[in-house]
């Protein structure tokens, strides 16, 4: 890795991927129901249009988004809507969710949409077909698509980035994405450099995936110019401002958004389904999500249904194995723990992950020794130390206008290295 481009500072945990990166992605069968939030999405919740007792076709729209920073759900699976009800979400609170009872005797056909060649229609119209397909960012963040793809007119972007890093331990679905679909990331990118109205492009891939590496670049078509970046691997390699730190040596100003650099970055899963809407026209309905840990007995790659629940993919995974102690949705070091099983899949949820009791042993919070590891790991150059006393102490305002609290990402960088155990990134 040396020479490889990366940023300053960061951590490196222990990678784990070696469990499903090479296990191709299946399909996963529907279930009995799928429970869709009216929020799976940064931004204000999609308004139901549907209502107990409605039929509803896989594909069917049936929540509108609510503004410009919204996303609109579609039905995952064809079936009976059950109701409109108040259901455990992966984020911890009870959300307002669609229950569908999924139809056993469908085929299960996508109800597809009339969509224009993209080739053929202007930016603007660009952007609105992938609203009206609810794209959202694969990445994690579940940020609108298409409000990306709308950058503001003071701060044009030159430069496409594409995240193929997933720096996150244990998951692997992107990298599934670039092996077994990357003549739609590329169709994908074609369709962002249009919207945006620009030519360039770089894909970011750490080093520690040769394979997917040699397979876009193997694929790289000549239309359009696109460079294939290795990089360090190192965590958070995949964060939006160090992948733009990393490969354009830029820095987002505090507060600002990656078009303050003339720069957008998407997620190579994103790409692959924007190439979708416009290949078949069927929106954003299923992921590939990475299964994994040593706590499930059938680790595997899955395109899984939105609103699948947790206790039927951990049932068709072979259930939980006898030292199962911990479910995180996501990776473990950004990942959401989760104490439901009946919460469901979302768009945001790339991966699945179940520790063992070894993986995740609780240890004792000791005082702070001032060794300054955390300042040393932290990948925005913050105090997590100072932060984390204001936040015991509760003095909020100083931790957000002198600590510079929005600036930090949660990555957890601090509290992996903090020798005190000290949980920094929670407090």
């Amino acid at each position: 890795m040396k020479g490889l481009p990366s940023f300053k500072h960061g951590v490196h945990p222990p990678e784990n991927k070696e469990i499903t990166s090479g296990i191709a992605s299946k399909r996963f069968p529907f279930p009995r129901e799928v429970i869709l939030p009216l929020s799976q999405h940064i931004g204000t919740p999609a308004k139901a249009l549907v209502q107990a007792g409605d039929h509803v076709e896989r594909g069917d729209v049936i929540a509108q988004a609510e503004g410009f920073i919204s996303s609109t759900v579609h039905a995952t699976a064809s079936g009976t809507v059950k109701s409109i009800e108040l259901w455990p979400h992966p984020s911890g609170i009870m959300a307002p969710s669609i229950r569908i009872d999924v139809d056993p005797n469908s085929s299960q056909m996508r109800r597809s949409r009339m969509v224009p060649r993209w080739q053929d229609v202007r930016e603007e119209e660009l952007s609105r077909e992938i609203a009206r397909a609810g794209i959202v960012g694969l990445g994690g963040a579940a940020f609108p698509s298409h409000v990306k793809l709308c950058p503001p007119k003071d701060q044009p972007v030159e430069v496409l980035l594409i995240n193929g890093c997933e720096c996150e331990p244990y998951l692997t679905s992107d990298h599934r994405v670039m092996l077994e679909l990357p003549d739609k990331v590329y169709e994908g990118i074609r369709i962002a450099l249009r919207a945006l109205g620009i030519t360039r492009c770089v894909i970011g891939i750490e080093a520690n995936k040769p394979d997917a590496i040699e397979m876009m670049r193997n694929t790289r078509p000549d239309d359009i110019d696109v460079t294939i970046q290795p990089l360090t691997v190192k965590y958070p390699q995949g964060a939006e401002k160090m992948l733009i730190k990393a490969v354009l040596g830029k820095e987002v100003p505090s507060g600002s958004l990656p078009s303050a650099v003339g720069a957008m970055v998407q997620n190579v899963a994103t790409a692959a389904n924007v190439a979708a809407v416009f290949e078949t026209g069927h929106p954003l309905i299923e992921r590939i999500i990475t299964v994994t840990g040593r706590g499930i007995t059938k680790p595997g790659n899955w395109k899984i249904p939105f609103g699948t629940k947790l206790r039927d993919v951990i049932d068709h995974c072979g259930g939980l194995t006898d030292d199962a102690a911990e479910i995180v949705f996501g990776g473990p070091m950004m990942g959401l723990g989760q104490a439901n099983l009946d919460v469901p899949i979302l768009k945001a949820t790339g991966g699945i992950l179940i520790l063992s009791k070894d993986e995740c042993k609780r240890q004792d919070i000791m005082p702070c020794i001032r060794c300054g590891k955390c300042l040393e790991a932290c990948p925005v150059f913050l105090n997590p130390q100072l932060m984390g006393q204001l936040a015991k102490a509760e003095r909020y305002e100083e931790l957000v206008e002198q600590a510079h609290l929005n600036d930090c990402m949660l990555c957890g960088s601090c509290s992996f290295v903090c020798p005190s155990n000290i949980p920094l990134s929670q407090y």
